[in-house]
């Protein structure tokens, strides 16, 4: 184990309140392995966590907890149980899913994992990875090629989720599909759906600078839908989808945003036997109106999709192989000390923000 016995952590408290403190180092549990933090990526939900939109998974809901749970890192310590089965040892360059299930519950054992009835998240119900180091259980522990560096790695776990939201889409060769939101997964799902064999993608969102990141990824089209004086704005969506499909409308849709608005309007632009995967959290609330009838009618398929249930391996050989490029997605880099400032940056939207990453 490293001789430093503590640590700088920071510790989210309740909504606004989170300090940088030194804390002890965690000790390995025997079905534990203790990571030194190179990255931790910033995700909607931490922004959402701290600025109190969303509660944790803790006991109260509340803190004190360490956030973070999108990162990378370098084996410190491995526990006696990943010891004797000798998969990991110190020095081992990896990257961590946060969601552990306990592979135990009857949905587990359907395989279902990302519906764990007992699984923990690593900084969502237990300490996560804006800290110099982390523990996590062996299983959700996974090594990165030498080519790949540790802040694209700290990228893999909305990778893994983009990857299981296009699988449910069913891509086909030659289709027409759309992403509705043109965020840091939204530039993922584009680069994966036309490694799917898409034959046109569109990305919509409201931002130009998210359309252009959009297009860099390989987007063919761009719209926004909120700017009049865009060069990408188009006042009727539905219609400019169905002028370029001539009538037929997209095969597949996926919206990695939870407005109410890209759900319902990725009903409004889908055509007939088309997939439809909602993808983005909405809020606790929110209600979206199907029209039961013409999707009926021309026999849609509306699903969900949540986390990314046994695609790791697949999302770490994309990165590996250089089929998805990440590198371009990275837009900002902070300290440990200023995951404030780092927050509120990707909460307002500044400075053309797209992933963050924190580097301890």
């Amino acid at each position: 184990m490293s001789k430093k016995k503590t640590m700088k952590a920071q510790v989210f408290y309740e909504p606004n309140k989170m300090e940088l403190k030194e804390v002890p180092v965690p000790e390995p549990a025997d079905d534990q392995v203790l990571v030194k933090v190179k990255a931790c990526g910033i995700c909607g939900s931490d922004v959402a966590y701290y600025y109190g939109a969303s509660s944790l998974e803790t006991a109260t809901g509340k803190g004190p907890l360490i956030l973070g749970h999108e990162f990378s890192g370098e084996v410190a310590e491995v526990g006696a149980i990943p010891k004797k089965l000798g998969l990991f040892q110190p020095g081992d360059r990896v990257t961590l899913d946060p969601v552990q299930y306990c592979n135990a519950c009857r949905v587990c054992k359907q395989g279902y994992v990302n519906l764990c009835e007992k699984k923990t998240v690593l900084g969502v119900s237990t300490d996560g990875g804006f800290a110099e180091y982390c523990v996590s259980h062996f299983t959700g522990v996974h090594k990165i090629a030498d080519s790949v560096s540790f802040e694209e790695a700290a990228m893999t776990e909305p990778l893994a989720c983009a990857t299981y939201g296009v699988r449910n889409m069913q891509i086909a060769v030659g289709d027409f599909a759309v992403v509705m939101g043109a965020g840091v997964i939204g530039c993922m799902m584009v680069q994966m759906i036309k490694a799917a064999g898409a034959g046109r993608v569109v990305a919509v969102d409201v931002l130009d600078y998210r359309l252009e990141a959009a297009k860099n990824c390989g987007a063919d089209v761009v719209i926004n839908t909120a700017e009049a004086n865009s060069p990408y704005y188009k006042k009727d969506l539905r219609a400019a989808i169905g002028d370029m499909t001539d009538g037929r409308f997209a095969d597949a849709v996926i919206t990695p945003t939870g407005a109410v608005e890209a759900m319902e309007a990725a009903l409004e632009i889908s055509g007939r036997r088309s997939r439809i995967v909602f993808f983005g959290l909405p809020a606790d609330v929110a209600v979206v109106r199907v029209p039961a009838l013409k999707s009926i009618l021309w026999d849609k398929t509306i699903r969900f999709s949540w986390l990314a249930p046994l695609v790791w391996p697949q999302a770490l050989d994309a990165i590996a192989t250089g089929l998805i490029d990440l590198k371009p997605l990275a837009s900002h880099t902070f300290g440990l000390a200023d995951l404030h400032k780092a927050l509120g940056m990707v909460k307002d939207k500044k400075q053309n923000v797209m992933k963050v990453l924190i580097k301890p």
